[in-house]
């Protein structure tokens, strides 16, 4: 990638998807009951290719929200940095999640908290190179030794 060039990482991601949500019901509780629930979303390009915004539209079973995942790509570090934001809460970006590509695989790491303990946050792009990209989310309550996955969405074209 030359330094005029976009960064081409988010490209599988761009247009129309439909989502299979899964959810644990509680987070680093021990918790293995799963909600299973649909959503849409739609990816588009901004900053020149450097950055994107994927509009969310998630049915969960206590009702239907708005997000988006908003993400800039720096190129004098070659990262990510990935925010989110909850239509619920219109006034409150989360912590960006900082990270990158490797061999399709893209890694995303935050210090968060998790009702007022810190955790680490992960995200996770798996299977970039199919028409079914996969995210996960996973927390850890020990600096990152263990992850407990928490959420996962599986994107088909829509």
């Amino acid at each position: 990638m030359t330094p005029t060039e976009p960064c081409p990482d988010f490209d599988f991601q761009q247009g129309s998807w439909r989502v299979n949500h899964r959810r644990l019901k509680v987070r680093l509780a021990g918790c293995t009951e799963w909600e299973k629930f649909p959503g849409t979303c739609e990816q588009r390009p901004i900053l020149g290719g450097n950055g994107n915004i994927e509009d969310n539209l998630l049915h969960l079973p206590a009702g239907s929200y708005r997000a988006i995942a908003l993400r800039s790509y720096d190129k004098a570090s070659g990262n990510w940095a990935i925010w989110w934001l909850d239509g619920r809460a219109p006034h409150r970006l989360d912590v960006p999640v900082i990270g990158r590509f490797e061999d399709g695989i893209g890694s995303f790491h935050a210090d968060d908290l998790l009702d007022g303990a810190p955790v680490r946050l992960r995200f996770l792009w798996l299977r970039t190179d199919t028409r079914s990209p996969r995210w996960e989310q996973a927390l850890s309550a020990d600096g990152g030794a263990t992850w407990e996955t928490n959420w996962t969405m599986d994107f088909e074209p829509a």
